[in-house]
Parts: C-alpha cells; sequence; structure tokens
C-alpha cells in the first residue's frame, strides 16, 4: 500500500509515522507513506500559499494553484483516489478504515487556515472525511489517524489478524475487558473464567461481555450488529435487568 499526504507541515506528519507500528511497518517495507509539501509548489515569490478570501471574512483560504500542482506531480499520469480531510466529510469509522486498507494507493489533503478555495476541491477531491463534529487547526491530526487506523489493518502490519478482528468497532461491537498479570491487583481480581484455559467457555465470556458493554456504552451500535438468536436472548435479559 502507498499513501501520499499533501500537507504544510510534512515534518509534523514525519515525526508521527516514524515511530510505533507504523514506523516499523514502513521499514519494513509492508507500507509506504510519503509527505509533500505543497508550499514547495507556489509560484508566489514570497512562498505564499494563502490569500484572503473574496467577500471579506477572517482569516485566510489555501490558494487553489500549489495544491493542484503538488497533486499533479504525485499523481503524474494517473487519477488517483484523494480524500479531503474535512469537518465536512463523512465521519470516519470503522468500516471506512477497512475499505481504504484494500486500496493499492490513495491520497490525503490536508486543508489548513479558514480552508481551501473551492475550485481545486471540486477539480480533484473524490470524497471528504472528518475524524469528528469538531474543528481543528488543519488536517494533519486527521490524517494521521485516518493513516493509523487504515495501515494497521494491512496484511503483516500486525502480527496477526486476531489483533484487530476482537477489537471495538471491527465486528459491529465494542471489545470485552482485557486483564493482564498480576491474578490480583489492589484486591481486585481477574475473572475467574479467564484462568480455566476453557477456551470455548473464555469466547463464550468474552462475547457476552461484548454484548453487554456495547449495550451500557454505544446501544446504538446494536441496530448493526450482527447478532444470533443467543445474543439477542441475552440482550433481552440486561435490557429485562435494567428496569
Amino acid at each position: 500500500m502507498r499513501i501520499d499526504v499533501l500537507t504544510l507541515f510534512p515534518e509534523m506528519c514525519e515525526s508521527v509515522l516514524s515511530e510505533s507500528i507504523i514506523g516499523k511497518a514502513r521499514q519494513a517495507g509492508l507500507i509506504r507513506i510519503y509527505c509533500h509539501n505543497i508550499r514547495d509548489y507556489t509560484k508566489d515569490k514570497h512562498k505564499r500559499v494563502d490569500d484572503a478570501p473574496y467577500g471579506g471574512g477572517m482569516g485566510m483560504v489555501m490558494s487553489a494553484q500549489p495544491i493542484y500542482d503538488c497533486y499533479k506531480d504525485v499523481c503524474g499520469d494517473k487519477k488517483l483516489h484523494l480524500i479531503y480531510l474535512s469537518p465536512q466529510g463523512k465521519v470516519f469509522n470503522q468500516e471506512k478504515a477497512l475499505e481504504l486498507s484494500k486500496m493499492e494507493r490513495f491520497v490525503l489533503l490536508c486543508g489548513h487556515y479558514e480552508g481551501v478555495d473551492q475550485r481545486v476541491l471540486d477539480e480533484i477531491v473524490d470524497e471528504e472525511i472528518s475524524i469528528g463534529d469538531y474543528v481543528l487547526t488543519g488536517g494533519e491530526l486527521p490524517a494521521l489517524v485516518v493513516i493509523d487506523a487504515v495501515c494497521r489493518l494491512v496484511p503483516g502490519v500486525l502480527a496477526d489478524s486476531s489483533c484487530y478482528e476482537e477489537e471495538s468497532h471491527y465486528k459491529g461491537l465494542l471489545e470485552y475487558p482485557q486483564y493482564t498479570r498480576p491474578a490480583e491487583w489492589m484486591g481486585k481480581c481477574v475473572p475467574e473464567i479467564l484462568l480455566s484455559g476453557h477456551h470455548a467457555n473464555i469466547q463464550d465470556w468474552r462475547r457476552k461481555k461484548s454484548l453487554e458493554v456495547t449495550f451500557k456504552k454505544r446501544p446504538d451500535l446494536l441496530e448493526k450488529a450482527n447478532l444470533t438468536p443467543e445474543d439477542k436472548i441475552f440482550l433481552k435479559k440486561l435490557k429485562n435487568d435494567c428496569e
């Protein structure tokens, strides 16, 4: 997989993407990530990449020309899928992360200031993604979130697919509680079933705990979750116990 990031702050992105699991995956050649400085493509002698908005208003707007030229240089003769990180976009989720993880290559555009000239967005953007209903100072942090969520799903980046298949949101439910050594800490003990070595019972316990956690914290997720008849019986009991 290859991801290209168009940004005014490539060093900011590189500092994060060179660390931890994503950094190791890059070193191993499992993923390729390139951060391109939009400022390198401006034709303004003062290296400006923004200007005042037509119609008045506060702040500055990123100019179309340097963004477009940067994109064209990255793409060459190809038409690459470009995602603009924007608070107006569809909210990012695990389903979208899985979809993007199956692509061979895509481009992320990080806006800044008060936004980007609409004309270049109309020309090159294929979709807009938001990481939440709030506004940040730029698209770099959302881009890093998207990259991290997507790249960890690429085969080989994590030790095994089970590392993410049992996590929150992957199958529509939140993850069950996790515990590690020691077996007792501050008078609180790890559930005995996890110490039993009985894998079938442990799996059943984890499934029920996932249902319970989702029911208590994000009941809205249950509407789309793939529930078995046993799951529905268990949830009905949980609901009755709460009433």
